[in-house]
């Protein structure tokens, strides 16, 4: 009986120390606040233009199969095996049993999410990778894997072939139901990069497709998820419908992408980089995603394509989703200024001052420097895996930068001041530290937000609230941003790294208002609903 009676407390601290450890899974799925996409509006829109977008959608969730092979593995076993309703929706959030956030764990059984995410093999070890003399062994659209123990690489039209097969049948058949020229010439060309991983044709078929209502985003576009090396791109799809009239205001800027070049700070020799000349700029409504624009946070606005040589020779587009936008700012980011500003400041946040920081921080990001000024090639290969980090965060301050000076030359439509773009950027950018630290997005807003905090343009107060200095702040943002681009045009990946391990981790004051926002129920980002 003492055995017995010594053993129950041990058995007692044990459920304790699980019941500790144990994830509140329907906590976190109420991080993510329900937004439902409505059925579009397409009045005005042929039956062949209905058809068209129906394909898109299809597509778009190919392209979603495609993305869980390249995060997790296959989708359907994996979802099925989970009984508990908010552990698969949490799943299918994150794409596998890792949270976007923190990069942990949120289901028994599992280690930390691997930084090479499914494009490498686990086991593969740096000197592996060096060793490994294959020249396609670093392109954007490969996946490195074992056979019979030695490495080799596989061309994504051949790994994920009988997906891709799938996306060419919708993409052919909507190619064959437009009336619209220019969009069957970009489907058309599309499908010849997605048979071969040469995409340079549809790029410039996509920048040229500029009179329709509606638009396809689809492909392998951006890193985001290689934290290994930082060159793998993940696939995603977009299926947009335009708005004409605000477009046609947004695309007057398009002409003044080499004089906002020109505005940036810091030494003129890191600024030599002129903007292709086809760079545009659409207003549009997200109607449906698939793939990495699906998981997590969702972004609310994308400047596409990625590849640097495309954005020197053709350009950019620069696309801003305003349903995204408008429910972004009404769920987080206003709720975030009311409980964590100064009285003072929070009739400064403002819906429209956010959305042109968000039109200018896309813009941003076909400004700046693309190649290094001193022979180490373009910045991400120089940079690695610290590039898109210091991108995001370039894009950020610039933006911010960018949108406060037009704002005080009245160059903008809408009526707010600079200090409304100041204050609305320093509240996206304290919510925003919510996303963590385990993506380039989220370190890009810690690494912001610590250098606000250290430059004393933003102080936390003894309430749990912050001031702005806005002198300060605009003097932080002109600064870092010389910084950002002085690292990226010199590749000092040295630097890089210097800065991102000073900067790119939450403090306790991030970690206070991270309590105080979750005791409040604000979310941390949206998760999307299609009627």
């Amino acid at each position: 009986m003492r055995k017995l009676s010594l053993l129950w407390p041990l058995l007692a601290l044990l459920a304790v120390a699980c019941a500790r450890n144990r994830v509140d899974v329907d906590r976190l799925v109420d991080n993510y606040a329900v937004v439902t996409i409505p059925a579009p509006d397409l009045t005005g829109i042929t039956d062949n233009g209905k058809e068209v977008l129906r394909l898109y959608r299809k597509a778009a969730d190919e392209v979603d199969n495609i993305y869980w092979r390249q995060n997790f593995g296959e989708s359907e076993p994996f979802l099925n095996s989970l009984k508990k309703p908010s552990e698969r929706l949490y799943a299918e959030i994150n794409y596998g049993p890792w949270d976007r956030i923190d990069g942990k764990p949120f289901l028994p059984g599992y280690g930390r999410r691997p930084a090479g995410a499914r494009f490498y093999p686990e086991d593969m070890t740096k000197n592996d990778f060096f060793a490994f003399d294959n020249p396609d062994k670093s392109s954007p659209y490969t996946l490195i894997v074992r056979e019979g123990g030695a490495l080799k690489t596989v061309w994504y039209h051949d790994a994920y072939a009988e997906s891709i097969a799938k996306i060419e049948e919708y993409l052919s058949r909507a190619a064959d139901v437009t009336i619209k020229e220019s969009v069957r010439n970009y489907l058309l060309k599309m499908i010849e990069g997605l048979k071969t991983d040469d995409y340079y044709d549809s790029y410039q078929a996509w920048l040229e497709m500029n009179d329709s209502k509606m638009d396809l985003v689809i492909g392998p576009n951006e890193p985001v998820d290689d934290a290994l090396y930082g060159t793998k791109a993940s696939y995603g799809a977009y299926v947009l419908l335009k708005n004409l009239q605000r477009t046609e205001e947004l695309n007057a800027l398009s002409a003044r992408m080499p004089e906002f070049q020109k505005m940036l700070p810091g030494d003129p020799a890191n600024l030599t980089f002129v903007p292709g000349h086809e760079s545009d700029i659409f207003s549009c409504d997200v109607l449906y995603c698939g793939g990495y624009p699906n998981a997590g946070y969702k972004v609310i606005g994308i400047n596409f394509p990625y590849d640097a040589k495309v954005q020197k020779e053709l350009g950019t587009r620069t696309i801003i989703f305003d349903n995204i936008i408008r429910e972004k700012f009404n769920r987080t980011v206003h709720p975030v200024g009311a409980y964590l500003l100064e009285d003072v400041y929070q009739p400064h946040v403002d819906a429209s001052a956010f959305y042109w920081l968000i039109v200018f921080r896309e813009i941003a990001k076909g400004l700046g420097v693309k190649e290094t000024i001193n022979g180490k090639g373009t910045v991400a290969e120089a940079l690695g895996t610290e590039a898109l980090a210091l991108e995001k965060a370039k894009s950020n301050v610039l933006g911010a930068l960018l949108c406060a000076q037009e704002a005080e030359a009245y160059h903008i439509s809408s009526l707010f001041q600079k200090e409304d773009v100041l204050t609305t950027f320093v509240t996206n950018t304290i919510r925003s530290t919510r996303f963590g630290a385990a993506d380039p997005t989220g370190i890009a807003n810690i690494v912001v937000y610590n250098y606000l905090l250290e430059s004393k343009a933003i102080v936390w107060n003894p309430s749990g609230r912050y001031s702005i200095d806005y002198d300060k702040t605009w003097q932080a943002l002109e600064t870092l941003g010389a910084k950002i681009l002085d690292i990226q045009a010199h590749g000092d990946i040295e630097a890089a790294r210097e800065g991102l391990a000073r900067y790119a981790v939450a403090g306790p004051e991030s970690q206070s208002d991270k309590r105080v926002l979750e005791r409040a129920g604000i979310p941390v980002d949206i998760r999307f609903d299609y009627e």
